[in-house]
């Protein structure tokens, strides 16, 4: 039996099918990828709009008492993550907050701090008193706080906290995050961007 002209190209033309919907799909993804990019290739910031909102609103803080979140609206925040049993990137980052919290005194400006805890399990009121007694954290506008796991995860994951255990460690890496007095997402500090000033 003779073979036919469509016979011959019809293994062409779905191949050419087949390349032409590669190149539809790879190219989306690209386009995906500069849709999560911000400024330079910079991970773009999550979704501004009351980003203070979109957190899990309740938790436990050091006096045992419960700290709502919303209630924080209309304030400069600075949010972190750690735990009391961390010996090395939390100390820094108390001393970063620390200078953040001179630096506003300076300029006679006011903001609340949030550390909220990697270890919920471990770290409860009495664990976060103590961690602010032997480091002198005294300031009321200073809470320290820890929610269940699963709200742990989801305000890591809503601001870019990143985390994972070893054994009995929380390995993470240094980030404060600011939220602007609307709630809103303003940016983050980290080992490449440690310019707090401009995300007032």
């Amino acid at each position: 039996m003779p073979i036919t002209t469509y016979a011959r190209t019809a293994p062409a033309m779905h191949r050419a099918r087949a390349n032409c919907i590669l190149l539809m799909a790879l190219s989306l993804a690209l386009l995906a990828d500069v849709g999560r990019a911000g400024v330079g290739g910079q991970p773009a910031a999550p979704d501004t709009t009351a980003l203070l909102n979109r957190l899990p609103p309740s938790w436990r803080d050091d006096h045992g008492e419960m700290l709502r979140l919303p209630t924080l609206m209309g304030q400069r925040i600075f949010v972190t993550m750690a735990y009391t049993s961390c010996h090395r990137i939390c100390p820094m980052t108390m001393m970063r907050l620390d200078e953040i919290q001179r630096d506003l005194d300076t300029r006679g400006l006011t903001a609340e701090f949030l550390i909220v805890s990697y270890d919920p399990s471990n770290d409860d009121p009495a664990a976060w008193r103590r961690y602010r007694a032997s480091h002198g954290l005294v300031r009321e506008n200073w809470h320290f706080l820890s929610g269940t796991s699963g709200d742990t995860e989801r305000l890591a994951r809503r601001l870019g906290f990143e985390f994972w255990r070893d054994e009995e460690h929380v390995m993470h890496d240094f980030r404060i995050v600011a939220l602007g007095d609307d709630g809103s997402w303003r940016g983050a500090i980290d080992s490449a961007h440690g310019d707090w000033q401009a995300l007032l």
